[in-house]
């Protein structure tokens, strides 16, 4: 499974973007999907998913009340929806997928993820 991020761009502090994950040669209807980030210097952290079984949301208290996960399965598209975004927002942010019935326990975890994507950068300017 090849998965693609895009969306990716510049903004200002405050403002919104959307993300998008998508995959070639497979639906990702059947897969949990999890988004990470990594900004310079820094370890790649765990931002939001959408269990496939569930649809059972996660996110990073970083993100609570400003980051949005959803799925869409006609176009078996996940998106991450970005508002008031801060300068330490700022990476390059991957989607991933894995098992659809994924345990709670694991879905923040990058390693019980599968497949990734090549990942969209995302810079916020203060």
């Amino acid at each position: 499974v090849q998965l693609q991020a895009f969306g990716g761009g510049l903004v200002q502090a405050g403002g919104s973007l959307r993300l998008s994950c998508t995959a070639s040669g497979r639906t990702l209807n059947r897969y949990t999907v999890g988004w990470f980030r990594q900004a310079p210097g820094k370890e790649r952290e765990f931002v939001s998913s959408i269990r496939s079984s569930d649809s059972n949301a996660a996110a990073a208290d970083s993100v609570k009340g400003r980051f949005t996960i959803s799925r869409d399965k006609a176009k078996s598209t996940v998106y991450l929806q970005m508002n008031s975004l801060k300068p330490e927002d700022t990476a390059v942010y991957y989607c991933a997928a894995g098992n659809e019935h994924i345990i709670l326990s694991q879905i923040r975890q990058a390693g019980a993820y599968y497949y990734w994507g090549q990942g969209t950068l995302v810079t916020v300017s203060s």
